[in-house]
């Protein structure tokens, strides 16, 4: 092999064990993220994924990603998600579902569980990982939302 061509043995396909993700990913209170794939795991450049476990009967912090684009798939469990400028909107979502959050939306994920965790598969559209915990007072009553797109009416 020339020095030119790729060393695909080392910079080829990755695999990372369930048991090797890393915590050291910036945190939200109420639930624990770990990372997959990341710049600083594989040397991802353009994507993030990792997993999120949330606690029967919890709820996290609101926050949001900055210009990043997310994708929540729910492995198992029940998740309750709120958004909007005082987290006025809900929608629920089970296993097999998949969550899409644009950039900048404030959200926040709770369990709607009282006995069974919330496990979480989460994609990011950029290598390094963006939270940006937000400080602010939720509505009493959140409006339910259930988006319908428009190929699947």
């Amino acid at each position: 092999m020339s020095t030119s061509e790729p060393r695909w043995r080392l910079d080829g396909v990755r695999v990372i064990r369930g048991g090797e993700l890393d915590p050291n990913t910036p945190q939200t209170p109420g639930m624990t993220r770990a990372a997959a794939i990341s710049r600083a795991t594989v040397g991802a450049q353009r994507i993030w994924a990792g997993t999120v476990r949330i606690h029967p009967g919890a709820r996290t912090g609101p926050h949001h990603h900055g210009a990043l684009e997310s994708i929540i798939y729910v492995v198992s469990g029940r998740a309750r998600m709120r958004w909007g400028e005082r987290l006025e909107f809900t929608a629920e979502a089970g296993p097999g579902d998949f969550i899409f959050v644009p950039p900048y939306v404030p959200h926040q994920e709770l369990n709607a569980s009282s006995d069974e965790p919330l496990e979480c598969v989460l994609v990011r559209s950029d290598a390094d990982p963006v939270v940006v915990n937000l400080d602010l007072t939720p509505a009493e009553a959140p409006e339910q939302v259930r988006w319908v797109d428009a190929i699947h009416r």
